[in-house]
């Protein structure tokens, strides 16, 4: 394998399997520093030729260095990784990816999931948008969770109805001091087996945006094609939500037939998500692309953020939607707040 350069993807997954081989102190080091990879913004690789210290990346210390330096000097055949950590980008990828192609950055886009203490988040929502605006987004969605997903503290009809009124209130306070920035009535609402979701129509009749999502079942290893056909079906539903349910080191995602669920998304008009966070990127480029090719004319980025510091994850959803060459302007979040409410209407009236 001589003049391969490993990138930090590689490096994190040579980490990843070194650990299953070492005694409890050092694989919790390699361990640290696998996860810890996939978050340096430069590639260690371009450290170690410019003769900086592999120290300088978060979660390496000086014996995890020296394994460091022997797989660049040396590179060894990679290990395929795992299918729960398979597909994932690093962030010194993103951000060549976008300093590439800096339209996706600079033009104005919203985040259409974002979390408060209204349901499993950690910051109010005020400060929630706050934090957005001085990101420079013009708009977010405020994505609680809905009732029946207790252990995220999932809002009932009536905590939403006083989450709706936190939102007035704050449209209301922005536009008299002319600022433009708004926040969308939303929610992430768990859709069930049978497609119907947790929240009644009628409940998410003042809602601009309605993300549906699994929260159950997360495992099973069955193909589960008519599960996502039915969620799609369900009026209410505009987004599915992290379509594959897959999180890095803990489970793959699930099984289906993706050509059959991305035509019908594209005949429903339905928009996907791609959701941001690192541990999520769902979906992933190769799926993305998938729903490219099958005519799917929606999209929708969420940083899925739960503090202010992961507004800033955004931007992995931005570089998996231009690796999987999805135009902007089938991106949601490059519409204005009032567009994108009128285009959900259209999926609820259509």
């Amino acid at each position: 394998m001589h003049g391969l350069t490993l990138s930090n993807a590689h490096l994190a997954e040579l980490l990843w399997q070194a650990a299953q081989g070492e005694t409890a102190h050092r694989s919790r080091a390699l361990e640290r520093a696998s996860r810890a990879a996939r978050f340096w913004s430069e590639e260690a690789a371009a450290l170690a030729e410019s003769d900086r210290s592999l120290t300088e990346l978060h979660a390496v210390g000086p014996w995890v260095a020296h394994r460091m330096h022997e797989w660049l000097d040396d590179p060894p055949s990679i290990p395929e990784p795992g299918p729960d950590r398979r597909g994932f980008l690093t962030f010194a990828e993103v951000r060549r990816v976008l300093d590439a192609e800096p339209a996706w950055e600079a033009m104005p886009h919203g985040d259409l999931q974002v979390h408060s203490t209204d349901s499993d988040g950690k910051l109010p929502l005020a400060d929630m948008a706050v934090a957005a605006k001085a990101l420079g987004r013009p708009f977010i969605a405020s994505t609680d969770h809905s009732q029946s997903l207790r252990i995220a503290n999932g809002m009932d009809p009536t905590e939403l109805a006083a989450h709706n009124a936190l939102i007035d209130r704050l449209n209301r306070d922005a536009m008299t001091e002319s600022d433009p920035f708004r926040v969308l009535r939303s929610i992430e609402m768990d859709v069930f087996m049978d497609g119907s979701g947790d929240m009644d129509g009628e409940v998410l009749r003042d809602l601009d945006l309605v993300l549906g999502a699994f929260h159950t079942k997360l495992r099973v290893t069955e193909d589960v094609t008519e599960r996502y056909l039915a969620a799609l079906q369900n009026r209410s539903v505009h987004v599915l939500a992290h379509p594959t349910t897959r999180m890095f080191g803990r489970r793959a995602g699930l099984v289906a037939d993706w050509a059959r669920v991305f035509d019908q998304a594209a005949h429903l008009g339905k928009a996907l998500e791609i959701d941001a966070t690192p541990a999520r990127q769902d979906l992933d480029v190769d799926l993305a692309r998938l729903a490219v090719e099958r005519g799917v004319r929606w999209f929708s980025i969420g940083s899925d953020a739960h503090s202010a510091g992961e507004l800033a994850f955004l931007p992995f959803g931005l570089a998996i939607a231009s690796l999987a060459g999805v135009p902007r302007d089938r991106v949601l979040n490059y519409l204005t707040a009032d567009e994108v409410v009128s285009w959900a209407r259209g999926i609820s009236h259509g």
